[in-house]
């Protein structure tokens, strides 16, 4: 195992290596640190990863990042900048062979799959979205879950809020693994994601795993580990393959 933990200034306790032991890169949570936190967390990850990952990124705190950083590293921006991957031209992350596709109910639950969306892809999981197909208008549903089936996509994030319905209905259509991602988006009773995570909870369709309510980030994280190991596999046997035509 690899541990390195640096310390920084008695407000945080980094774990730069993180990736390289689990496989999942170290994410900053923006919200709740002040603005002047979170810039130097990401100054410090940049300098011994060349990358960084930051979610929860509270209005001040983009401007505080954008003020230090704009000049300095490429910038990809999720969910109108609430979740933000910034790294050095020069530290791209090599593809791992894995997809992930990733489904929202509506239009309100993008953020949280967003999260999902930049971890998988800090992970080298090349991922493929279809937003504000849920259980409402379900014929929006069929095409991009043909062609991400097509593709084929090892695992599928799907999130929703209100019912949570969506989540079981892609879960007895098809033959990967799905996440639930529950979304605090909801009315009265069982608002703020308790009756999406409820229902998600109680699926009849067996091969539904479900995480938090707006953990997008923990259902990257699974669904990121799932598409690399696949991947991995899959080149494995593309290797044996070619050298056996050889």
């Amino acid at each position: 195992m690899t541990y390195s933990l640096e310390n920084l200034d008695q407000f945080a306790n980094l774990d730069p290596l993180r990736s390289a032991r689990t496989g999942i890169p170290e994410v900053v949570l923006a919200e709740r640190k002040s603005p002047a936190q979170t810039v130097a967390i990401v100054q410090r990850l940049l300098a011994e990863r060349g990358r960084a990952l930051v979610s929860r990124v509270p209005p001040e705190t983009l401007a505080a990042l954008e003020c230090t950083l704009d000049d300095v590293v490429v910038w990809t921006r999720y969910a109108e900048g609430r979740t933000l991957s910034l790294h050095f031209s020069s530290a791209d992350v090599p593809p791992n062979g894995g997809h992930v596709g990733v489904l929202t109910a509506g239009t309100s639950d993008i953020p949280a799959a967003e999260e999902a969306v930049a971890l998988c892809q800090e992970m080298g999981c090349l991922v493929h979205h279809a937003y504000d197909v849920g259980v409402a208008g379900l014929h929006r549903l069929f095409e991009p879950l043909r062609a991400m089936l097509a593709t084929p996509v090892d695992v599928l994030i799907v999130a929703a809020g209100m019912d949570g319905a969506l989540p079981s209905v892609v879960a007895g259509l098809v033959d990967v693994p799905v996440i639930g991602l529950p979304t605090s988006v909801g009315y009265g009773l069982g608002g703020g994601g308790v009756a999406a995570l409820t229902s998600m909870l109680q699926t009849c369709a067996p091969g539904l795993a479900v995480v938090n309510i707006d953990n997008g980030i923990g259902a990257g994280a699974m669904a990121g580990l799932i598409a690399a190991r696949v991947g991995a596999a899959r080149g494995r046997t593309s290797t044996t393959a070619a050298h056996r035509c050889r």
